[in-house]
C-alpha cells in the first residue's frame, strides 16, 4: 500500500480532502446506533497497528485515534515520551526506523513541527500530525465535517476566527485555500497568524480579512470559531489574557453572525475566558459534535494515509 504522510492539509490537497469528508459522512451514518467499539462492516484496517506518540497531554486526540483504529478493525498502542527511549534521548530518526518495522502507521502529538518532519523523513510508514505548535490538520478535518453536517456548503462559507492566531487557525487558513471559503481573523496586536498561511489562502483565491475588531469579523458569519487563549506550555498568561479579553465570544457577538450560525471550539474550553457559558451551552454550539467527529474524520485520514482512499 502507498505511504502518504499527513503533516499538513496540503499534503493531501483539495480532492483528497473532499474524499475524506465524503468517506467520513458515509462511515458515520452507517454506524448509527451501533456500539462504539464495533468494527465497521468492511473493517478495512484489520490486522493494522497504529503507534501513537504523545509528547503533549491529550484527551480527544488519544481517544479518537484509538477508537478510529478499533472501528476500522485495527489496533493502536500508546507511547508516552516519558516512558519510551525518546524520553532518554533516542533520536527521532532511529525511532522512525524502528517503528516502521513494527507498526503500519505513526501518529505523533508534539511541540516543534520540525520533529514531525524529521520523523516523516526517516519513516517508511505514514506519519500523521496529531498536533504541533505550527498546525492541527486532523482537528480541521473534523471541523469541516461538522460544518457540513450543519447543512452548510464549504464553498463561499464565511468563517470568523476570534482570539489567538495559533496552530489551529493556521490549519483553518490552509483549509480555506484548499476548499474555497473565506476567513475573517480578529486578533489583538502581536498575536497574528503566521503570514505564510494567510498568503497561501489568499493565493488560492480565498478572502482573508485581518482585523482588530471582533464585531467586524463576526458580522454575517456562517461559523464563529475560537480556541483557548493560552496553549499548553505558554507562560505569558497575564498579558495575553488582557490582550485577548475584547475577543471573547459572547451572545452579543453571536447575534451579529447569521441567525443559523454555528459556534465551534476544538476544546478543552476555558468557559468564561474565550467564550461565555451562555454561548458554549447554546443551541448554536456544536462543540461536542465536533469532538465526536474527530473519530470519523481521522478514520478517513488513516485510510487515505494507508492508500485505501
Amino acid at each position: 500500500m502507498a505511504c502518504r504522510h499527513f503533516l499538513d492539509l496540503s499534503d493531501a490537497g483539495p480532492a483528497a480532502l473532499r474524499a475524506m469528508l465524503a468517506d467520513a459522512h458515509i462511515r458515520k451514518a452507517a454506524r448509527r446506533d451501533w456500539p462504539k467499539g464495533k468494527p465497521d462492516a468492511d473493517a478495512p484496517l484489520a490486522g493494522h497497528v497504529l503507534a501513537m506518540i504523545f509528547e503533549k497531554n491529550s484527551t480527544r486526540t488519544r481517544v479518537s485515534f484509538d477508537m478510529a483504529m478499533r472501528q476500522l478493525g485495527g489496533t493502536a498502542l500508546i507511547m508516552d515520551a516519558g516512558t519510551t527511549q525518546l524520553g532518554r534521548g533516542e533520536s527521532l530518526a532511529d525511532t522512525a526506523r524502528v517503528l516502521s518495522r513494527m507498526v503500519d502507521a505513526i501518529m505523533i502529538r508534539t511541540d516543534d513541527h520540525a520533529k514531525i518532519e524529521e520523523l516523516a523523513r526517516h519513516s517508511t510508514v505514514p506519519v500523521i500530525n496529531g498536533l504541533t505548535d505550527r498546525s492541527h490538520p486532523c482537528q480541521i478535518v473534523a471541523d469541516l465535517l461538522t460544518i457540513e453536517e450543519q447543512g452548510k456548503s464549504l464553498a463561499g462559507l464565511e468563517l470568523a476566527w476570534l482570539g489567538d492566531g495559533n496552530n489551529v487557525l493556521h490549519s483553518v487558513l490552509e483549509a480555506a485555500g484548499l476548499l474555497g471559503f473565506n476567513v475573517r481573523v480578529a486578533v489583538p496586536q502581536g498575536y497574528e497568524p503566521e503570514s505564510a498561511f494567510v498568503e497561501m489562502a489568499r493565493a488560492a483565491g480565498s478572502k482573508v480579512t485581518l482585523t482588530r475588531d471582533a464585531a467586524e469579523a463576526a458580522g454575517g458569519a456562517d461559523i464563529v470559531v475560537t480556541d483557548t487563549w493560552v496553549s499548553m506550555g505558554q507562560d505569558h498568561a497575564p498579558n495575553k489574557l488582557a490582550a485577548m479579553a475584547p475577543f471573547q465570544v459572547d451572545a452579543r457577538l453571536m447575534a451579529l453572525a447569521k441567525p443559523d450560525a454555528s459556534f465551534l471550539h476544538c476544546l478543552p474550553a476555558h468557559v468564561g475566558e474565550e467564550v461565555t457559558e451562555e454561548v458554549f451551552e447554546s443551541d448554536q454550539s456544536v462543540v461536542f459534535d465536533e469532538a465526536e467527529n474527530r473519530i470519523h474524520a481521522q478514520k478517513s485520514v488513516l485510510l487515505w494515509s494507508l492508500g485505501l482512499l
